[in-house]
């Protein structure tokens, strides 16, 4: 906090300072969208911190989407006053929350228009009440809160707003700068008071998150740059490139990659103000004098960033992949036969199920699914998605199946928001959801059928393979960037160099000993011959277990598999 306060001339503060001593919704709105900027401008080095090294539903890009759906709603709102501004803002991040940290953030907004309605400017006190209010809304939000997350950053900044405040002559300068201050102190502390944190060497990620939001406001009240990212450079080694085709926004049409030896020393605060003017998801890294660069930029310019740092020194290297071909509907992609989903009749149960891949729809389609999300592992669905999927169905009676633990959330807030009744059954994996479709009952009672449904899924554990996207210590297992790892049931039980050897210590973990039944749903990228020879070899190991194949076609885990 202090290297920021230290950019701004003591009379200009007391000038800005006045200027913000009440603050409108036009003003509301301004700041909201100056925490989402910089929120954006740091997006990747949130998403670096995830505890789990694995492809996900990252923390920045979910509360990036959750914050992009607020300020959407807010810009098409004319509103004068703060209270109302406010309430537009928290609708939208509303509708628009993605992922747990999305959704609570989306309650810290809820709580602040509460502790402002009614208010035509907010002055200092206002502000502390309802940074307060927004405290309690998202602690009631979360049915078990955990200390060292977000929660603990917005209680932290909550006191830190009601006594700068309490300070005669206090202003929501005052207020923004020891919210911002006392934010960043609290992030450094959450793995103090989180073990797995502390394991992991990172900080709360969802508390980062709403740091440079807060940090983003007070950037733009000082009139500083809210494009220049606080990302170090990392070893190459360390680069996640896998994650960066998660979230293809608008614009970013092609992934360029160079790989370079600049000529003199690389100015890295000038190299990434330049690489932002092209375009976004900027990472760079660096080893034995050889850096890589990493960027979305849009069609007909993929040429610019190598041209570019062909003026720094010797290009060795330079990959230009076409993300058109990854967008939904892009004409480019092959056609599929259409998904065959069940038609429930009014008055019947009807499910929606997220699905991480067309392989897993198909398979949910065959038990009796009636609406289908895509999403999952590396693309939370928001909660406007999963409202909209239950709204169309022509029945009453909806279960959801989230079929990830970062996608309940939003799920559970579809259920306050619909006219329907509406039941989450809180899978968080593909397996689990499918067993619970075996329990399916469409002409039965909503809640009996929702807690059979529950039931059932618990007889199954599930597996999943992927690569490890940094190097980590998490459950006591230690993994190097680039490794296979294995996860039961959420947990990393395995690490190793090859996709055979942790499928079976996996495996192992999971009893397949005293299990009857394996089925496996092989990734978008990993080809059927081998698939069958790691069947083969789970088989040649535990001859009186049954093992079934299936396609998933989900990305980035070339398998994920259930065992009872």
């Amino acid at each position: 906090m202090t290297y920021l306060m230290a950019r701004v001339d003591p009379a200009d503060r007391e000038r800005l300072a006045e200027r913000f001593r009440q603050i409108d919704g036009p003003m509301l709105r301004a700041l909201a969208e100056a925490g989402l900027t910089w929120l954006r401008t740091n997006q990747q080095l949130v998403n670096s911190l995830n505890v789990f090294p694995v492809p996900d539903g990252d923390t920045g890009t979910n509360m990036t989407l959750t914050m992009q759906a607020a300020l959407e709603e807010a810009s098409e709102s004319g509103e004068a006053s703060v209270g109302r501004m406010a309430k537009a803002i928290a609708h939208g991040a509303l509708m628009g929350a993605r992922g747990n940290s999305g959704v609570i953030l989306s309650q810290l907004w809820r709580g602040l228009a509460r502790g402002l309605d009614d208010l035509a400017t907010m002055d200092a006190a206002a502000l502390a009440r309802a940074l307060d209010a927004a405290r309690e809304t998202a602690y009631k939000g979360v049915v078990q809160p955990v200390e060292g997350t977000i929660l603990t950053v917005a209680k932290d900044v909550a006191r830190a707003g009601l006594e700068a405040a309490s300070t005669p002559g206090a202003t929501n300068l005052d207020v923004l700068e020891a919210v911002v201050a006392t934010a960043d102190e609290s992030v450094e502390r959450t793995p103090e008071l989180l073990p797995v944190l502390r394991e992991a060497g990172v900080v709360d990620s969802g508390g980062k998150g709403l740091f440079f939001i807060f940090e983003g406001m007070l950037r733009t009240v000082y009139g500083l740059a809210l494009n220049e990212p606080l990302l170090e450079v990392k070893p190459i080694s360390q680069l996640q490139l896998e994650q960066t085709a998660e979230a293809i926004e608008p614009g970013q049409d092609w992934e360029v990659i160079v790989d370079f030896q600049p000529s003199a020393d690389l100015d890295i605060p000038a190299f990434y103000r330049q690489l932002g003017e092209m375009g976004t998801s900027i990472q760079v890294g660096e080893g034995d004098g050889l850096y890589r660069m990493h960027i979305h930029v849009p069609d007909r310019t993929e040429f610019q960033p190598v041209e570019y740092v062909r003026t720094l020194g010797t290009i060795t290297n330079v990959r230009i992949e076409n993300l058109m071909l990854q967008m939904p509907g892009s004409a480019q992609a092959p056609s599929k036969p259409p998904l065959r989903l069940a038609t429930p009749s009014p008055g019947q149960i009807a499910v929606v199920a997220v699905s991480p891949g067309d392989g897993l729809s198909r398979v949910f389609g065959s038990l009796g699914v009636a609406g289908v999300i895509d999403g999952g592992q590396t693309m939370n669905p928001s909660t406007q998605q999963i409202l909209e999927a239950v709204e169309q169905l022509p029945t009453d009676k909806v279960i959801v199946l989230p079929n990830n633990k970062n996608v309940v959330l939003s799920a559970c807030q579809a259920v306050e928001l619909t006219g329907k009744q509406l039941a989450v059954v809180p899978s968080h994996t593909g397996p689990q959801g499918i067993a619970a479709m075996l329990a399916l009952d469409p002409d039965g009672d909503l809640q009996s059928v929702a807690a059979a449904m529950e039931s059932s899924m618990q007889a199954v554990r599930t597996i999943e393979l992927t690569v490890a996207t940094r190097t980590a210590k998490v459950d006591g297992v230690a993994v190097e960037v680039g490794q296979t790892i294995g996860l039961l049931d959420d947990t990393l039980v395995a690490a190793g160099q090859d996709l055979s050897s942790v499928l079976q210590q996996t495996f192992e973990k999971a009893g397949a000993g005293s299990a009857e039944l394996a089925t496996l749903y092989y990734g978008e990228a990993l080809p059927l011959p081998e698939v069958h020879q790691l069947a083969a070899q789970l088989l040649s190991r535990w001859p009186a277990l049954q093992v079934e194949i299936h396609a998933g076609g989900q990305p980035h885990y070339p398998i994920i598999a259930s065992i009872e």
